[in-house]
């Protein structure tokens, strides 16, 4: 999402570089928080139940660092952070060749607000493909159940492919698909919209250009949190369900898993670990955004 629609995209490599740089500054500030996110999501039932449970966000972040350890809140970070570049790389410059594909398909010269809703939806989508192995290997990591039974991330893959085959590192394709789908659509729609009623910033004033990347991320990354949260509820635990041959997982495909979730423990079920998530999503969504548009700037600069 250049930093001015009428700037000429860089080639690729500059955006994944720069989609890479964005990602893990989030990821390194931001990750604790989702491992408090998976650890509620992963919780089943409406309480938490003594040492074992957790009863919210705080409590979960006061539980794991008593019990396991401060370390604990990085762990499972080698999948996110190997998957952050790839992953923020192909967000921004999926979303920015999708732009141009949609604009040359419509006929349109400028980017609108519904063709930026899905544009973002369809780098969702794209994205999604990108992250499924590195989301399943991190949820199996952050969850304290299955937490001794892998020795670190490989350990984790070498084990999913012998016990369940090799095409189990897609487990939870489809979920993350509409994960995906949701949240970049509300992000980039939302970016578009909340730029739109800002007031512009000044040529060359880049406190005011970062002022206003950091009110329209952490909007869209909230408004995209909003949208994808029962999607991520049912994704974690889909991908915590390893595949036992003859047996139907519980939570299987996405739609379904929402009804079950929703019939046994209640709406409120769906939007589990939603503070943590809109905590890092929110501000995170600033914060990829004003490093993108950032390092994108300079590189256009370097070049000259």
């Amino acid at each position: 999402m250049s930093s001015n629609a009428t700037q000429k995209p860089l080639p690729f490599q500059y955006q994944f570089a720069a989609g890479a740089i964005a990602g893990v500054s989030e990821i390194l500030v931001m990750y604790p928080l989702d491992v408090v996110k998976t650890r509620v999501q992963l919780q089943q039932g409406s309480a938490a139940l003594g040492e074992e449970g957790y009863n919210g966000m705080f409590d979960c972040f006061r539980k794991i660092v008593k019990n396991e350890g401060f370390s604990r809140l990085y762990r499972g970070i080698t999948a996110p952070i190997l998957m952050e570049a790839p992953k923020r790389a192909t967000k921004f410059a999926a979303n920015d060749s999708w732009g141009s594909f949609y604009r040359n398909l419509f006929g349109v010269e400028k980017q609108t607000q519904g063709l930026a809703t899905l544009t973002g939806a369809t780098a969702g989508a794209t994205e999604a493909f990108v992250v499924v192995p590195f989301e399943l290997v991190k949820i199996r990591l952050q969850d304290r159940a299955s937490a001794g039974k892998y020795n670190g991330m490989l350990d984790v893959v070498r084990k999913i492919v012998a016990t369940e085959g090799p095409l189990a590192m897609y487990n939870g394709l489809e979920s993350t698909l509409w994960r995906h789908i949701l949240w970049n659509a509300g992000y980039f729609g939302c970016i578009f919209q909340v730029r739109a009623q800002l007031p512009k910033p000044q040529e060359g004033n880049k406190a005011q250009q970062t002022r206003n990347d950091l009110i329209a991320g952490a909007i869209g990354g909230t408004a995209g949190t909003v949208l994808n949260t029962p999607m991520d509820v049912v994704k974690s635990r889909i991908q915590n369900s390893p595949k036992i041959p003859g047996q139907t997982p519980k939570y299987n495909w996405a739609w379904p898993a929402v009804t079950t979730v929703f019939k046994e423990e209640g709406f409120s079920a769906l939007y589990k670990g939603f503070l943590p998530k809109v905590l890092r999503l929110g501000p995170g969504g600033g914060i990829l955004l004003v490093v993108f548009t950032g390092v994108m700037d300079f590189f256009r600069e370097m070049r000259g």
